[in-house]
């Protein structure tokens, strides 16, 4: 195994040992503390949509990646112990992952990927991050890659994570994890959690109110 893969092989099995003693160790709580998320959602229109090819192509690579296993609930009850492991999870992808475009790293114009070697674009960001809450115990199906226009405009990739308590959002472009409803994006679709299938997303208009990071 290269040194590079090994480096980063290490530093995810680290930061998989820490979320699981948060998760597993101390007591629970009804919120986050210092974090008093508006109950709100991002809202689901009729109808579905086409995710990328390269998030099929991401599927058939790693199939169970993408599964729905309709026993897992569909939203994560969300107290001081998993909003800390959501916090630590996002920084740490952020702080380990250099940004590289997807020509420049695999030769080709889109692909969904792990950034194993310590190097990715948007969604190769939420891919991992995604991986390593699951790995902590967090049910994949309140986990959603998310397809969004940025602020500029532009194609953007984050993941949502489904609470009691609304939509949060992950993102490689901030540290700070935002309901969904304070990031300025405009949310086109994302992946369903009933099925394989994607959803269309009803925030193509309106752009709610924008944060700067």
């Amino acid at each position: 195994m290269p040194r590079a893969s090994f480096v980063w092989l290490a530093r995810a099995v680290a930061i998989t040992l820490f979320l699981l003693l948060v998760l597993v160790g101390g007591p629970h709580a009804n919120a986050a503390e210092s974090h008093q998320p508006r109950e709100a959602w991002i809202p689901v229109t009729e109808g579905g949509a086409q995710p990328t090819t390269a998030w099929s192509e991401f599927c058939e690579r790693f199939p169970a990646e993408c599964a729905i296993n309709p026993a897992e609930p569909a939203t994560i009850q969300l107290d001081k112990r998993v909003w800390k492991a959501i916090v630590a999870t996002n920084k740490h992808v952020n702080a380990t992952v250099s940004p590289r475009e997807d020509i420049d790293h695999w030769g080709v114009i889109d692909r969904w990927d792990y950034p194993n070697d310590g190097y990715g674009d948007c969604e190769d960001y939420q891919i991992l991050k995604r991986r390593l809450l699951v790995e902590a115990g967090l049910p994949r199906r309140a986990l959603r890659m998310v397809v969004v226009l940025d602020e500029l405009g532009q194609g953007h990739a984050v993941m949502a994570v489904r609470t009691n308590r609304g939509d949060f959002i992950l993102d490689n472009k901030r540290d700070a994890v935002l309901p969904w409803h304070q990031t300025g994006y405009v949310y086109i679709k994302s992946e369903g959690d009933k099925s394989l299938a994607w959803v269309t997303l009803g925030n193509q208009v309106v752009i709610t109110s924008a944060v700067s990071r």
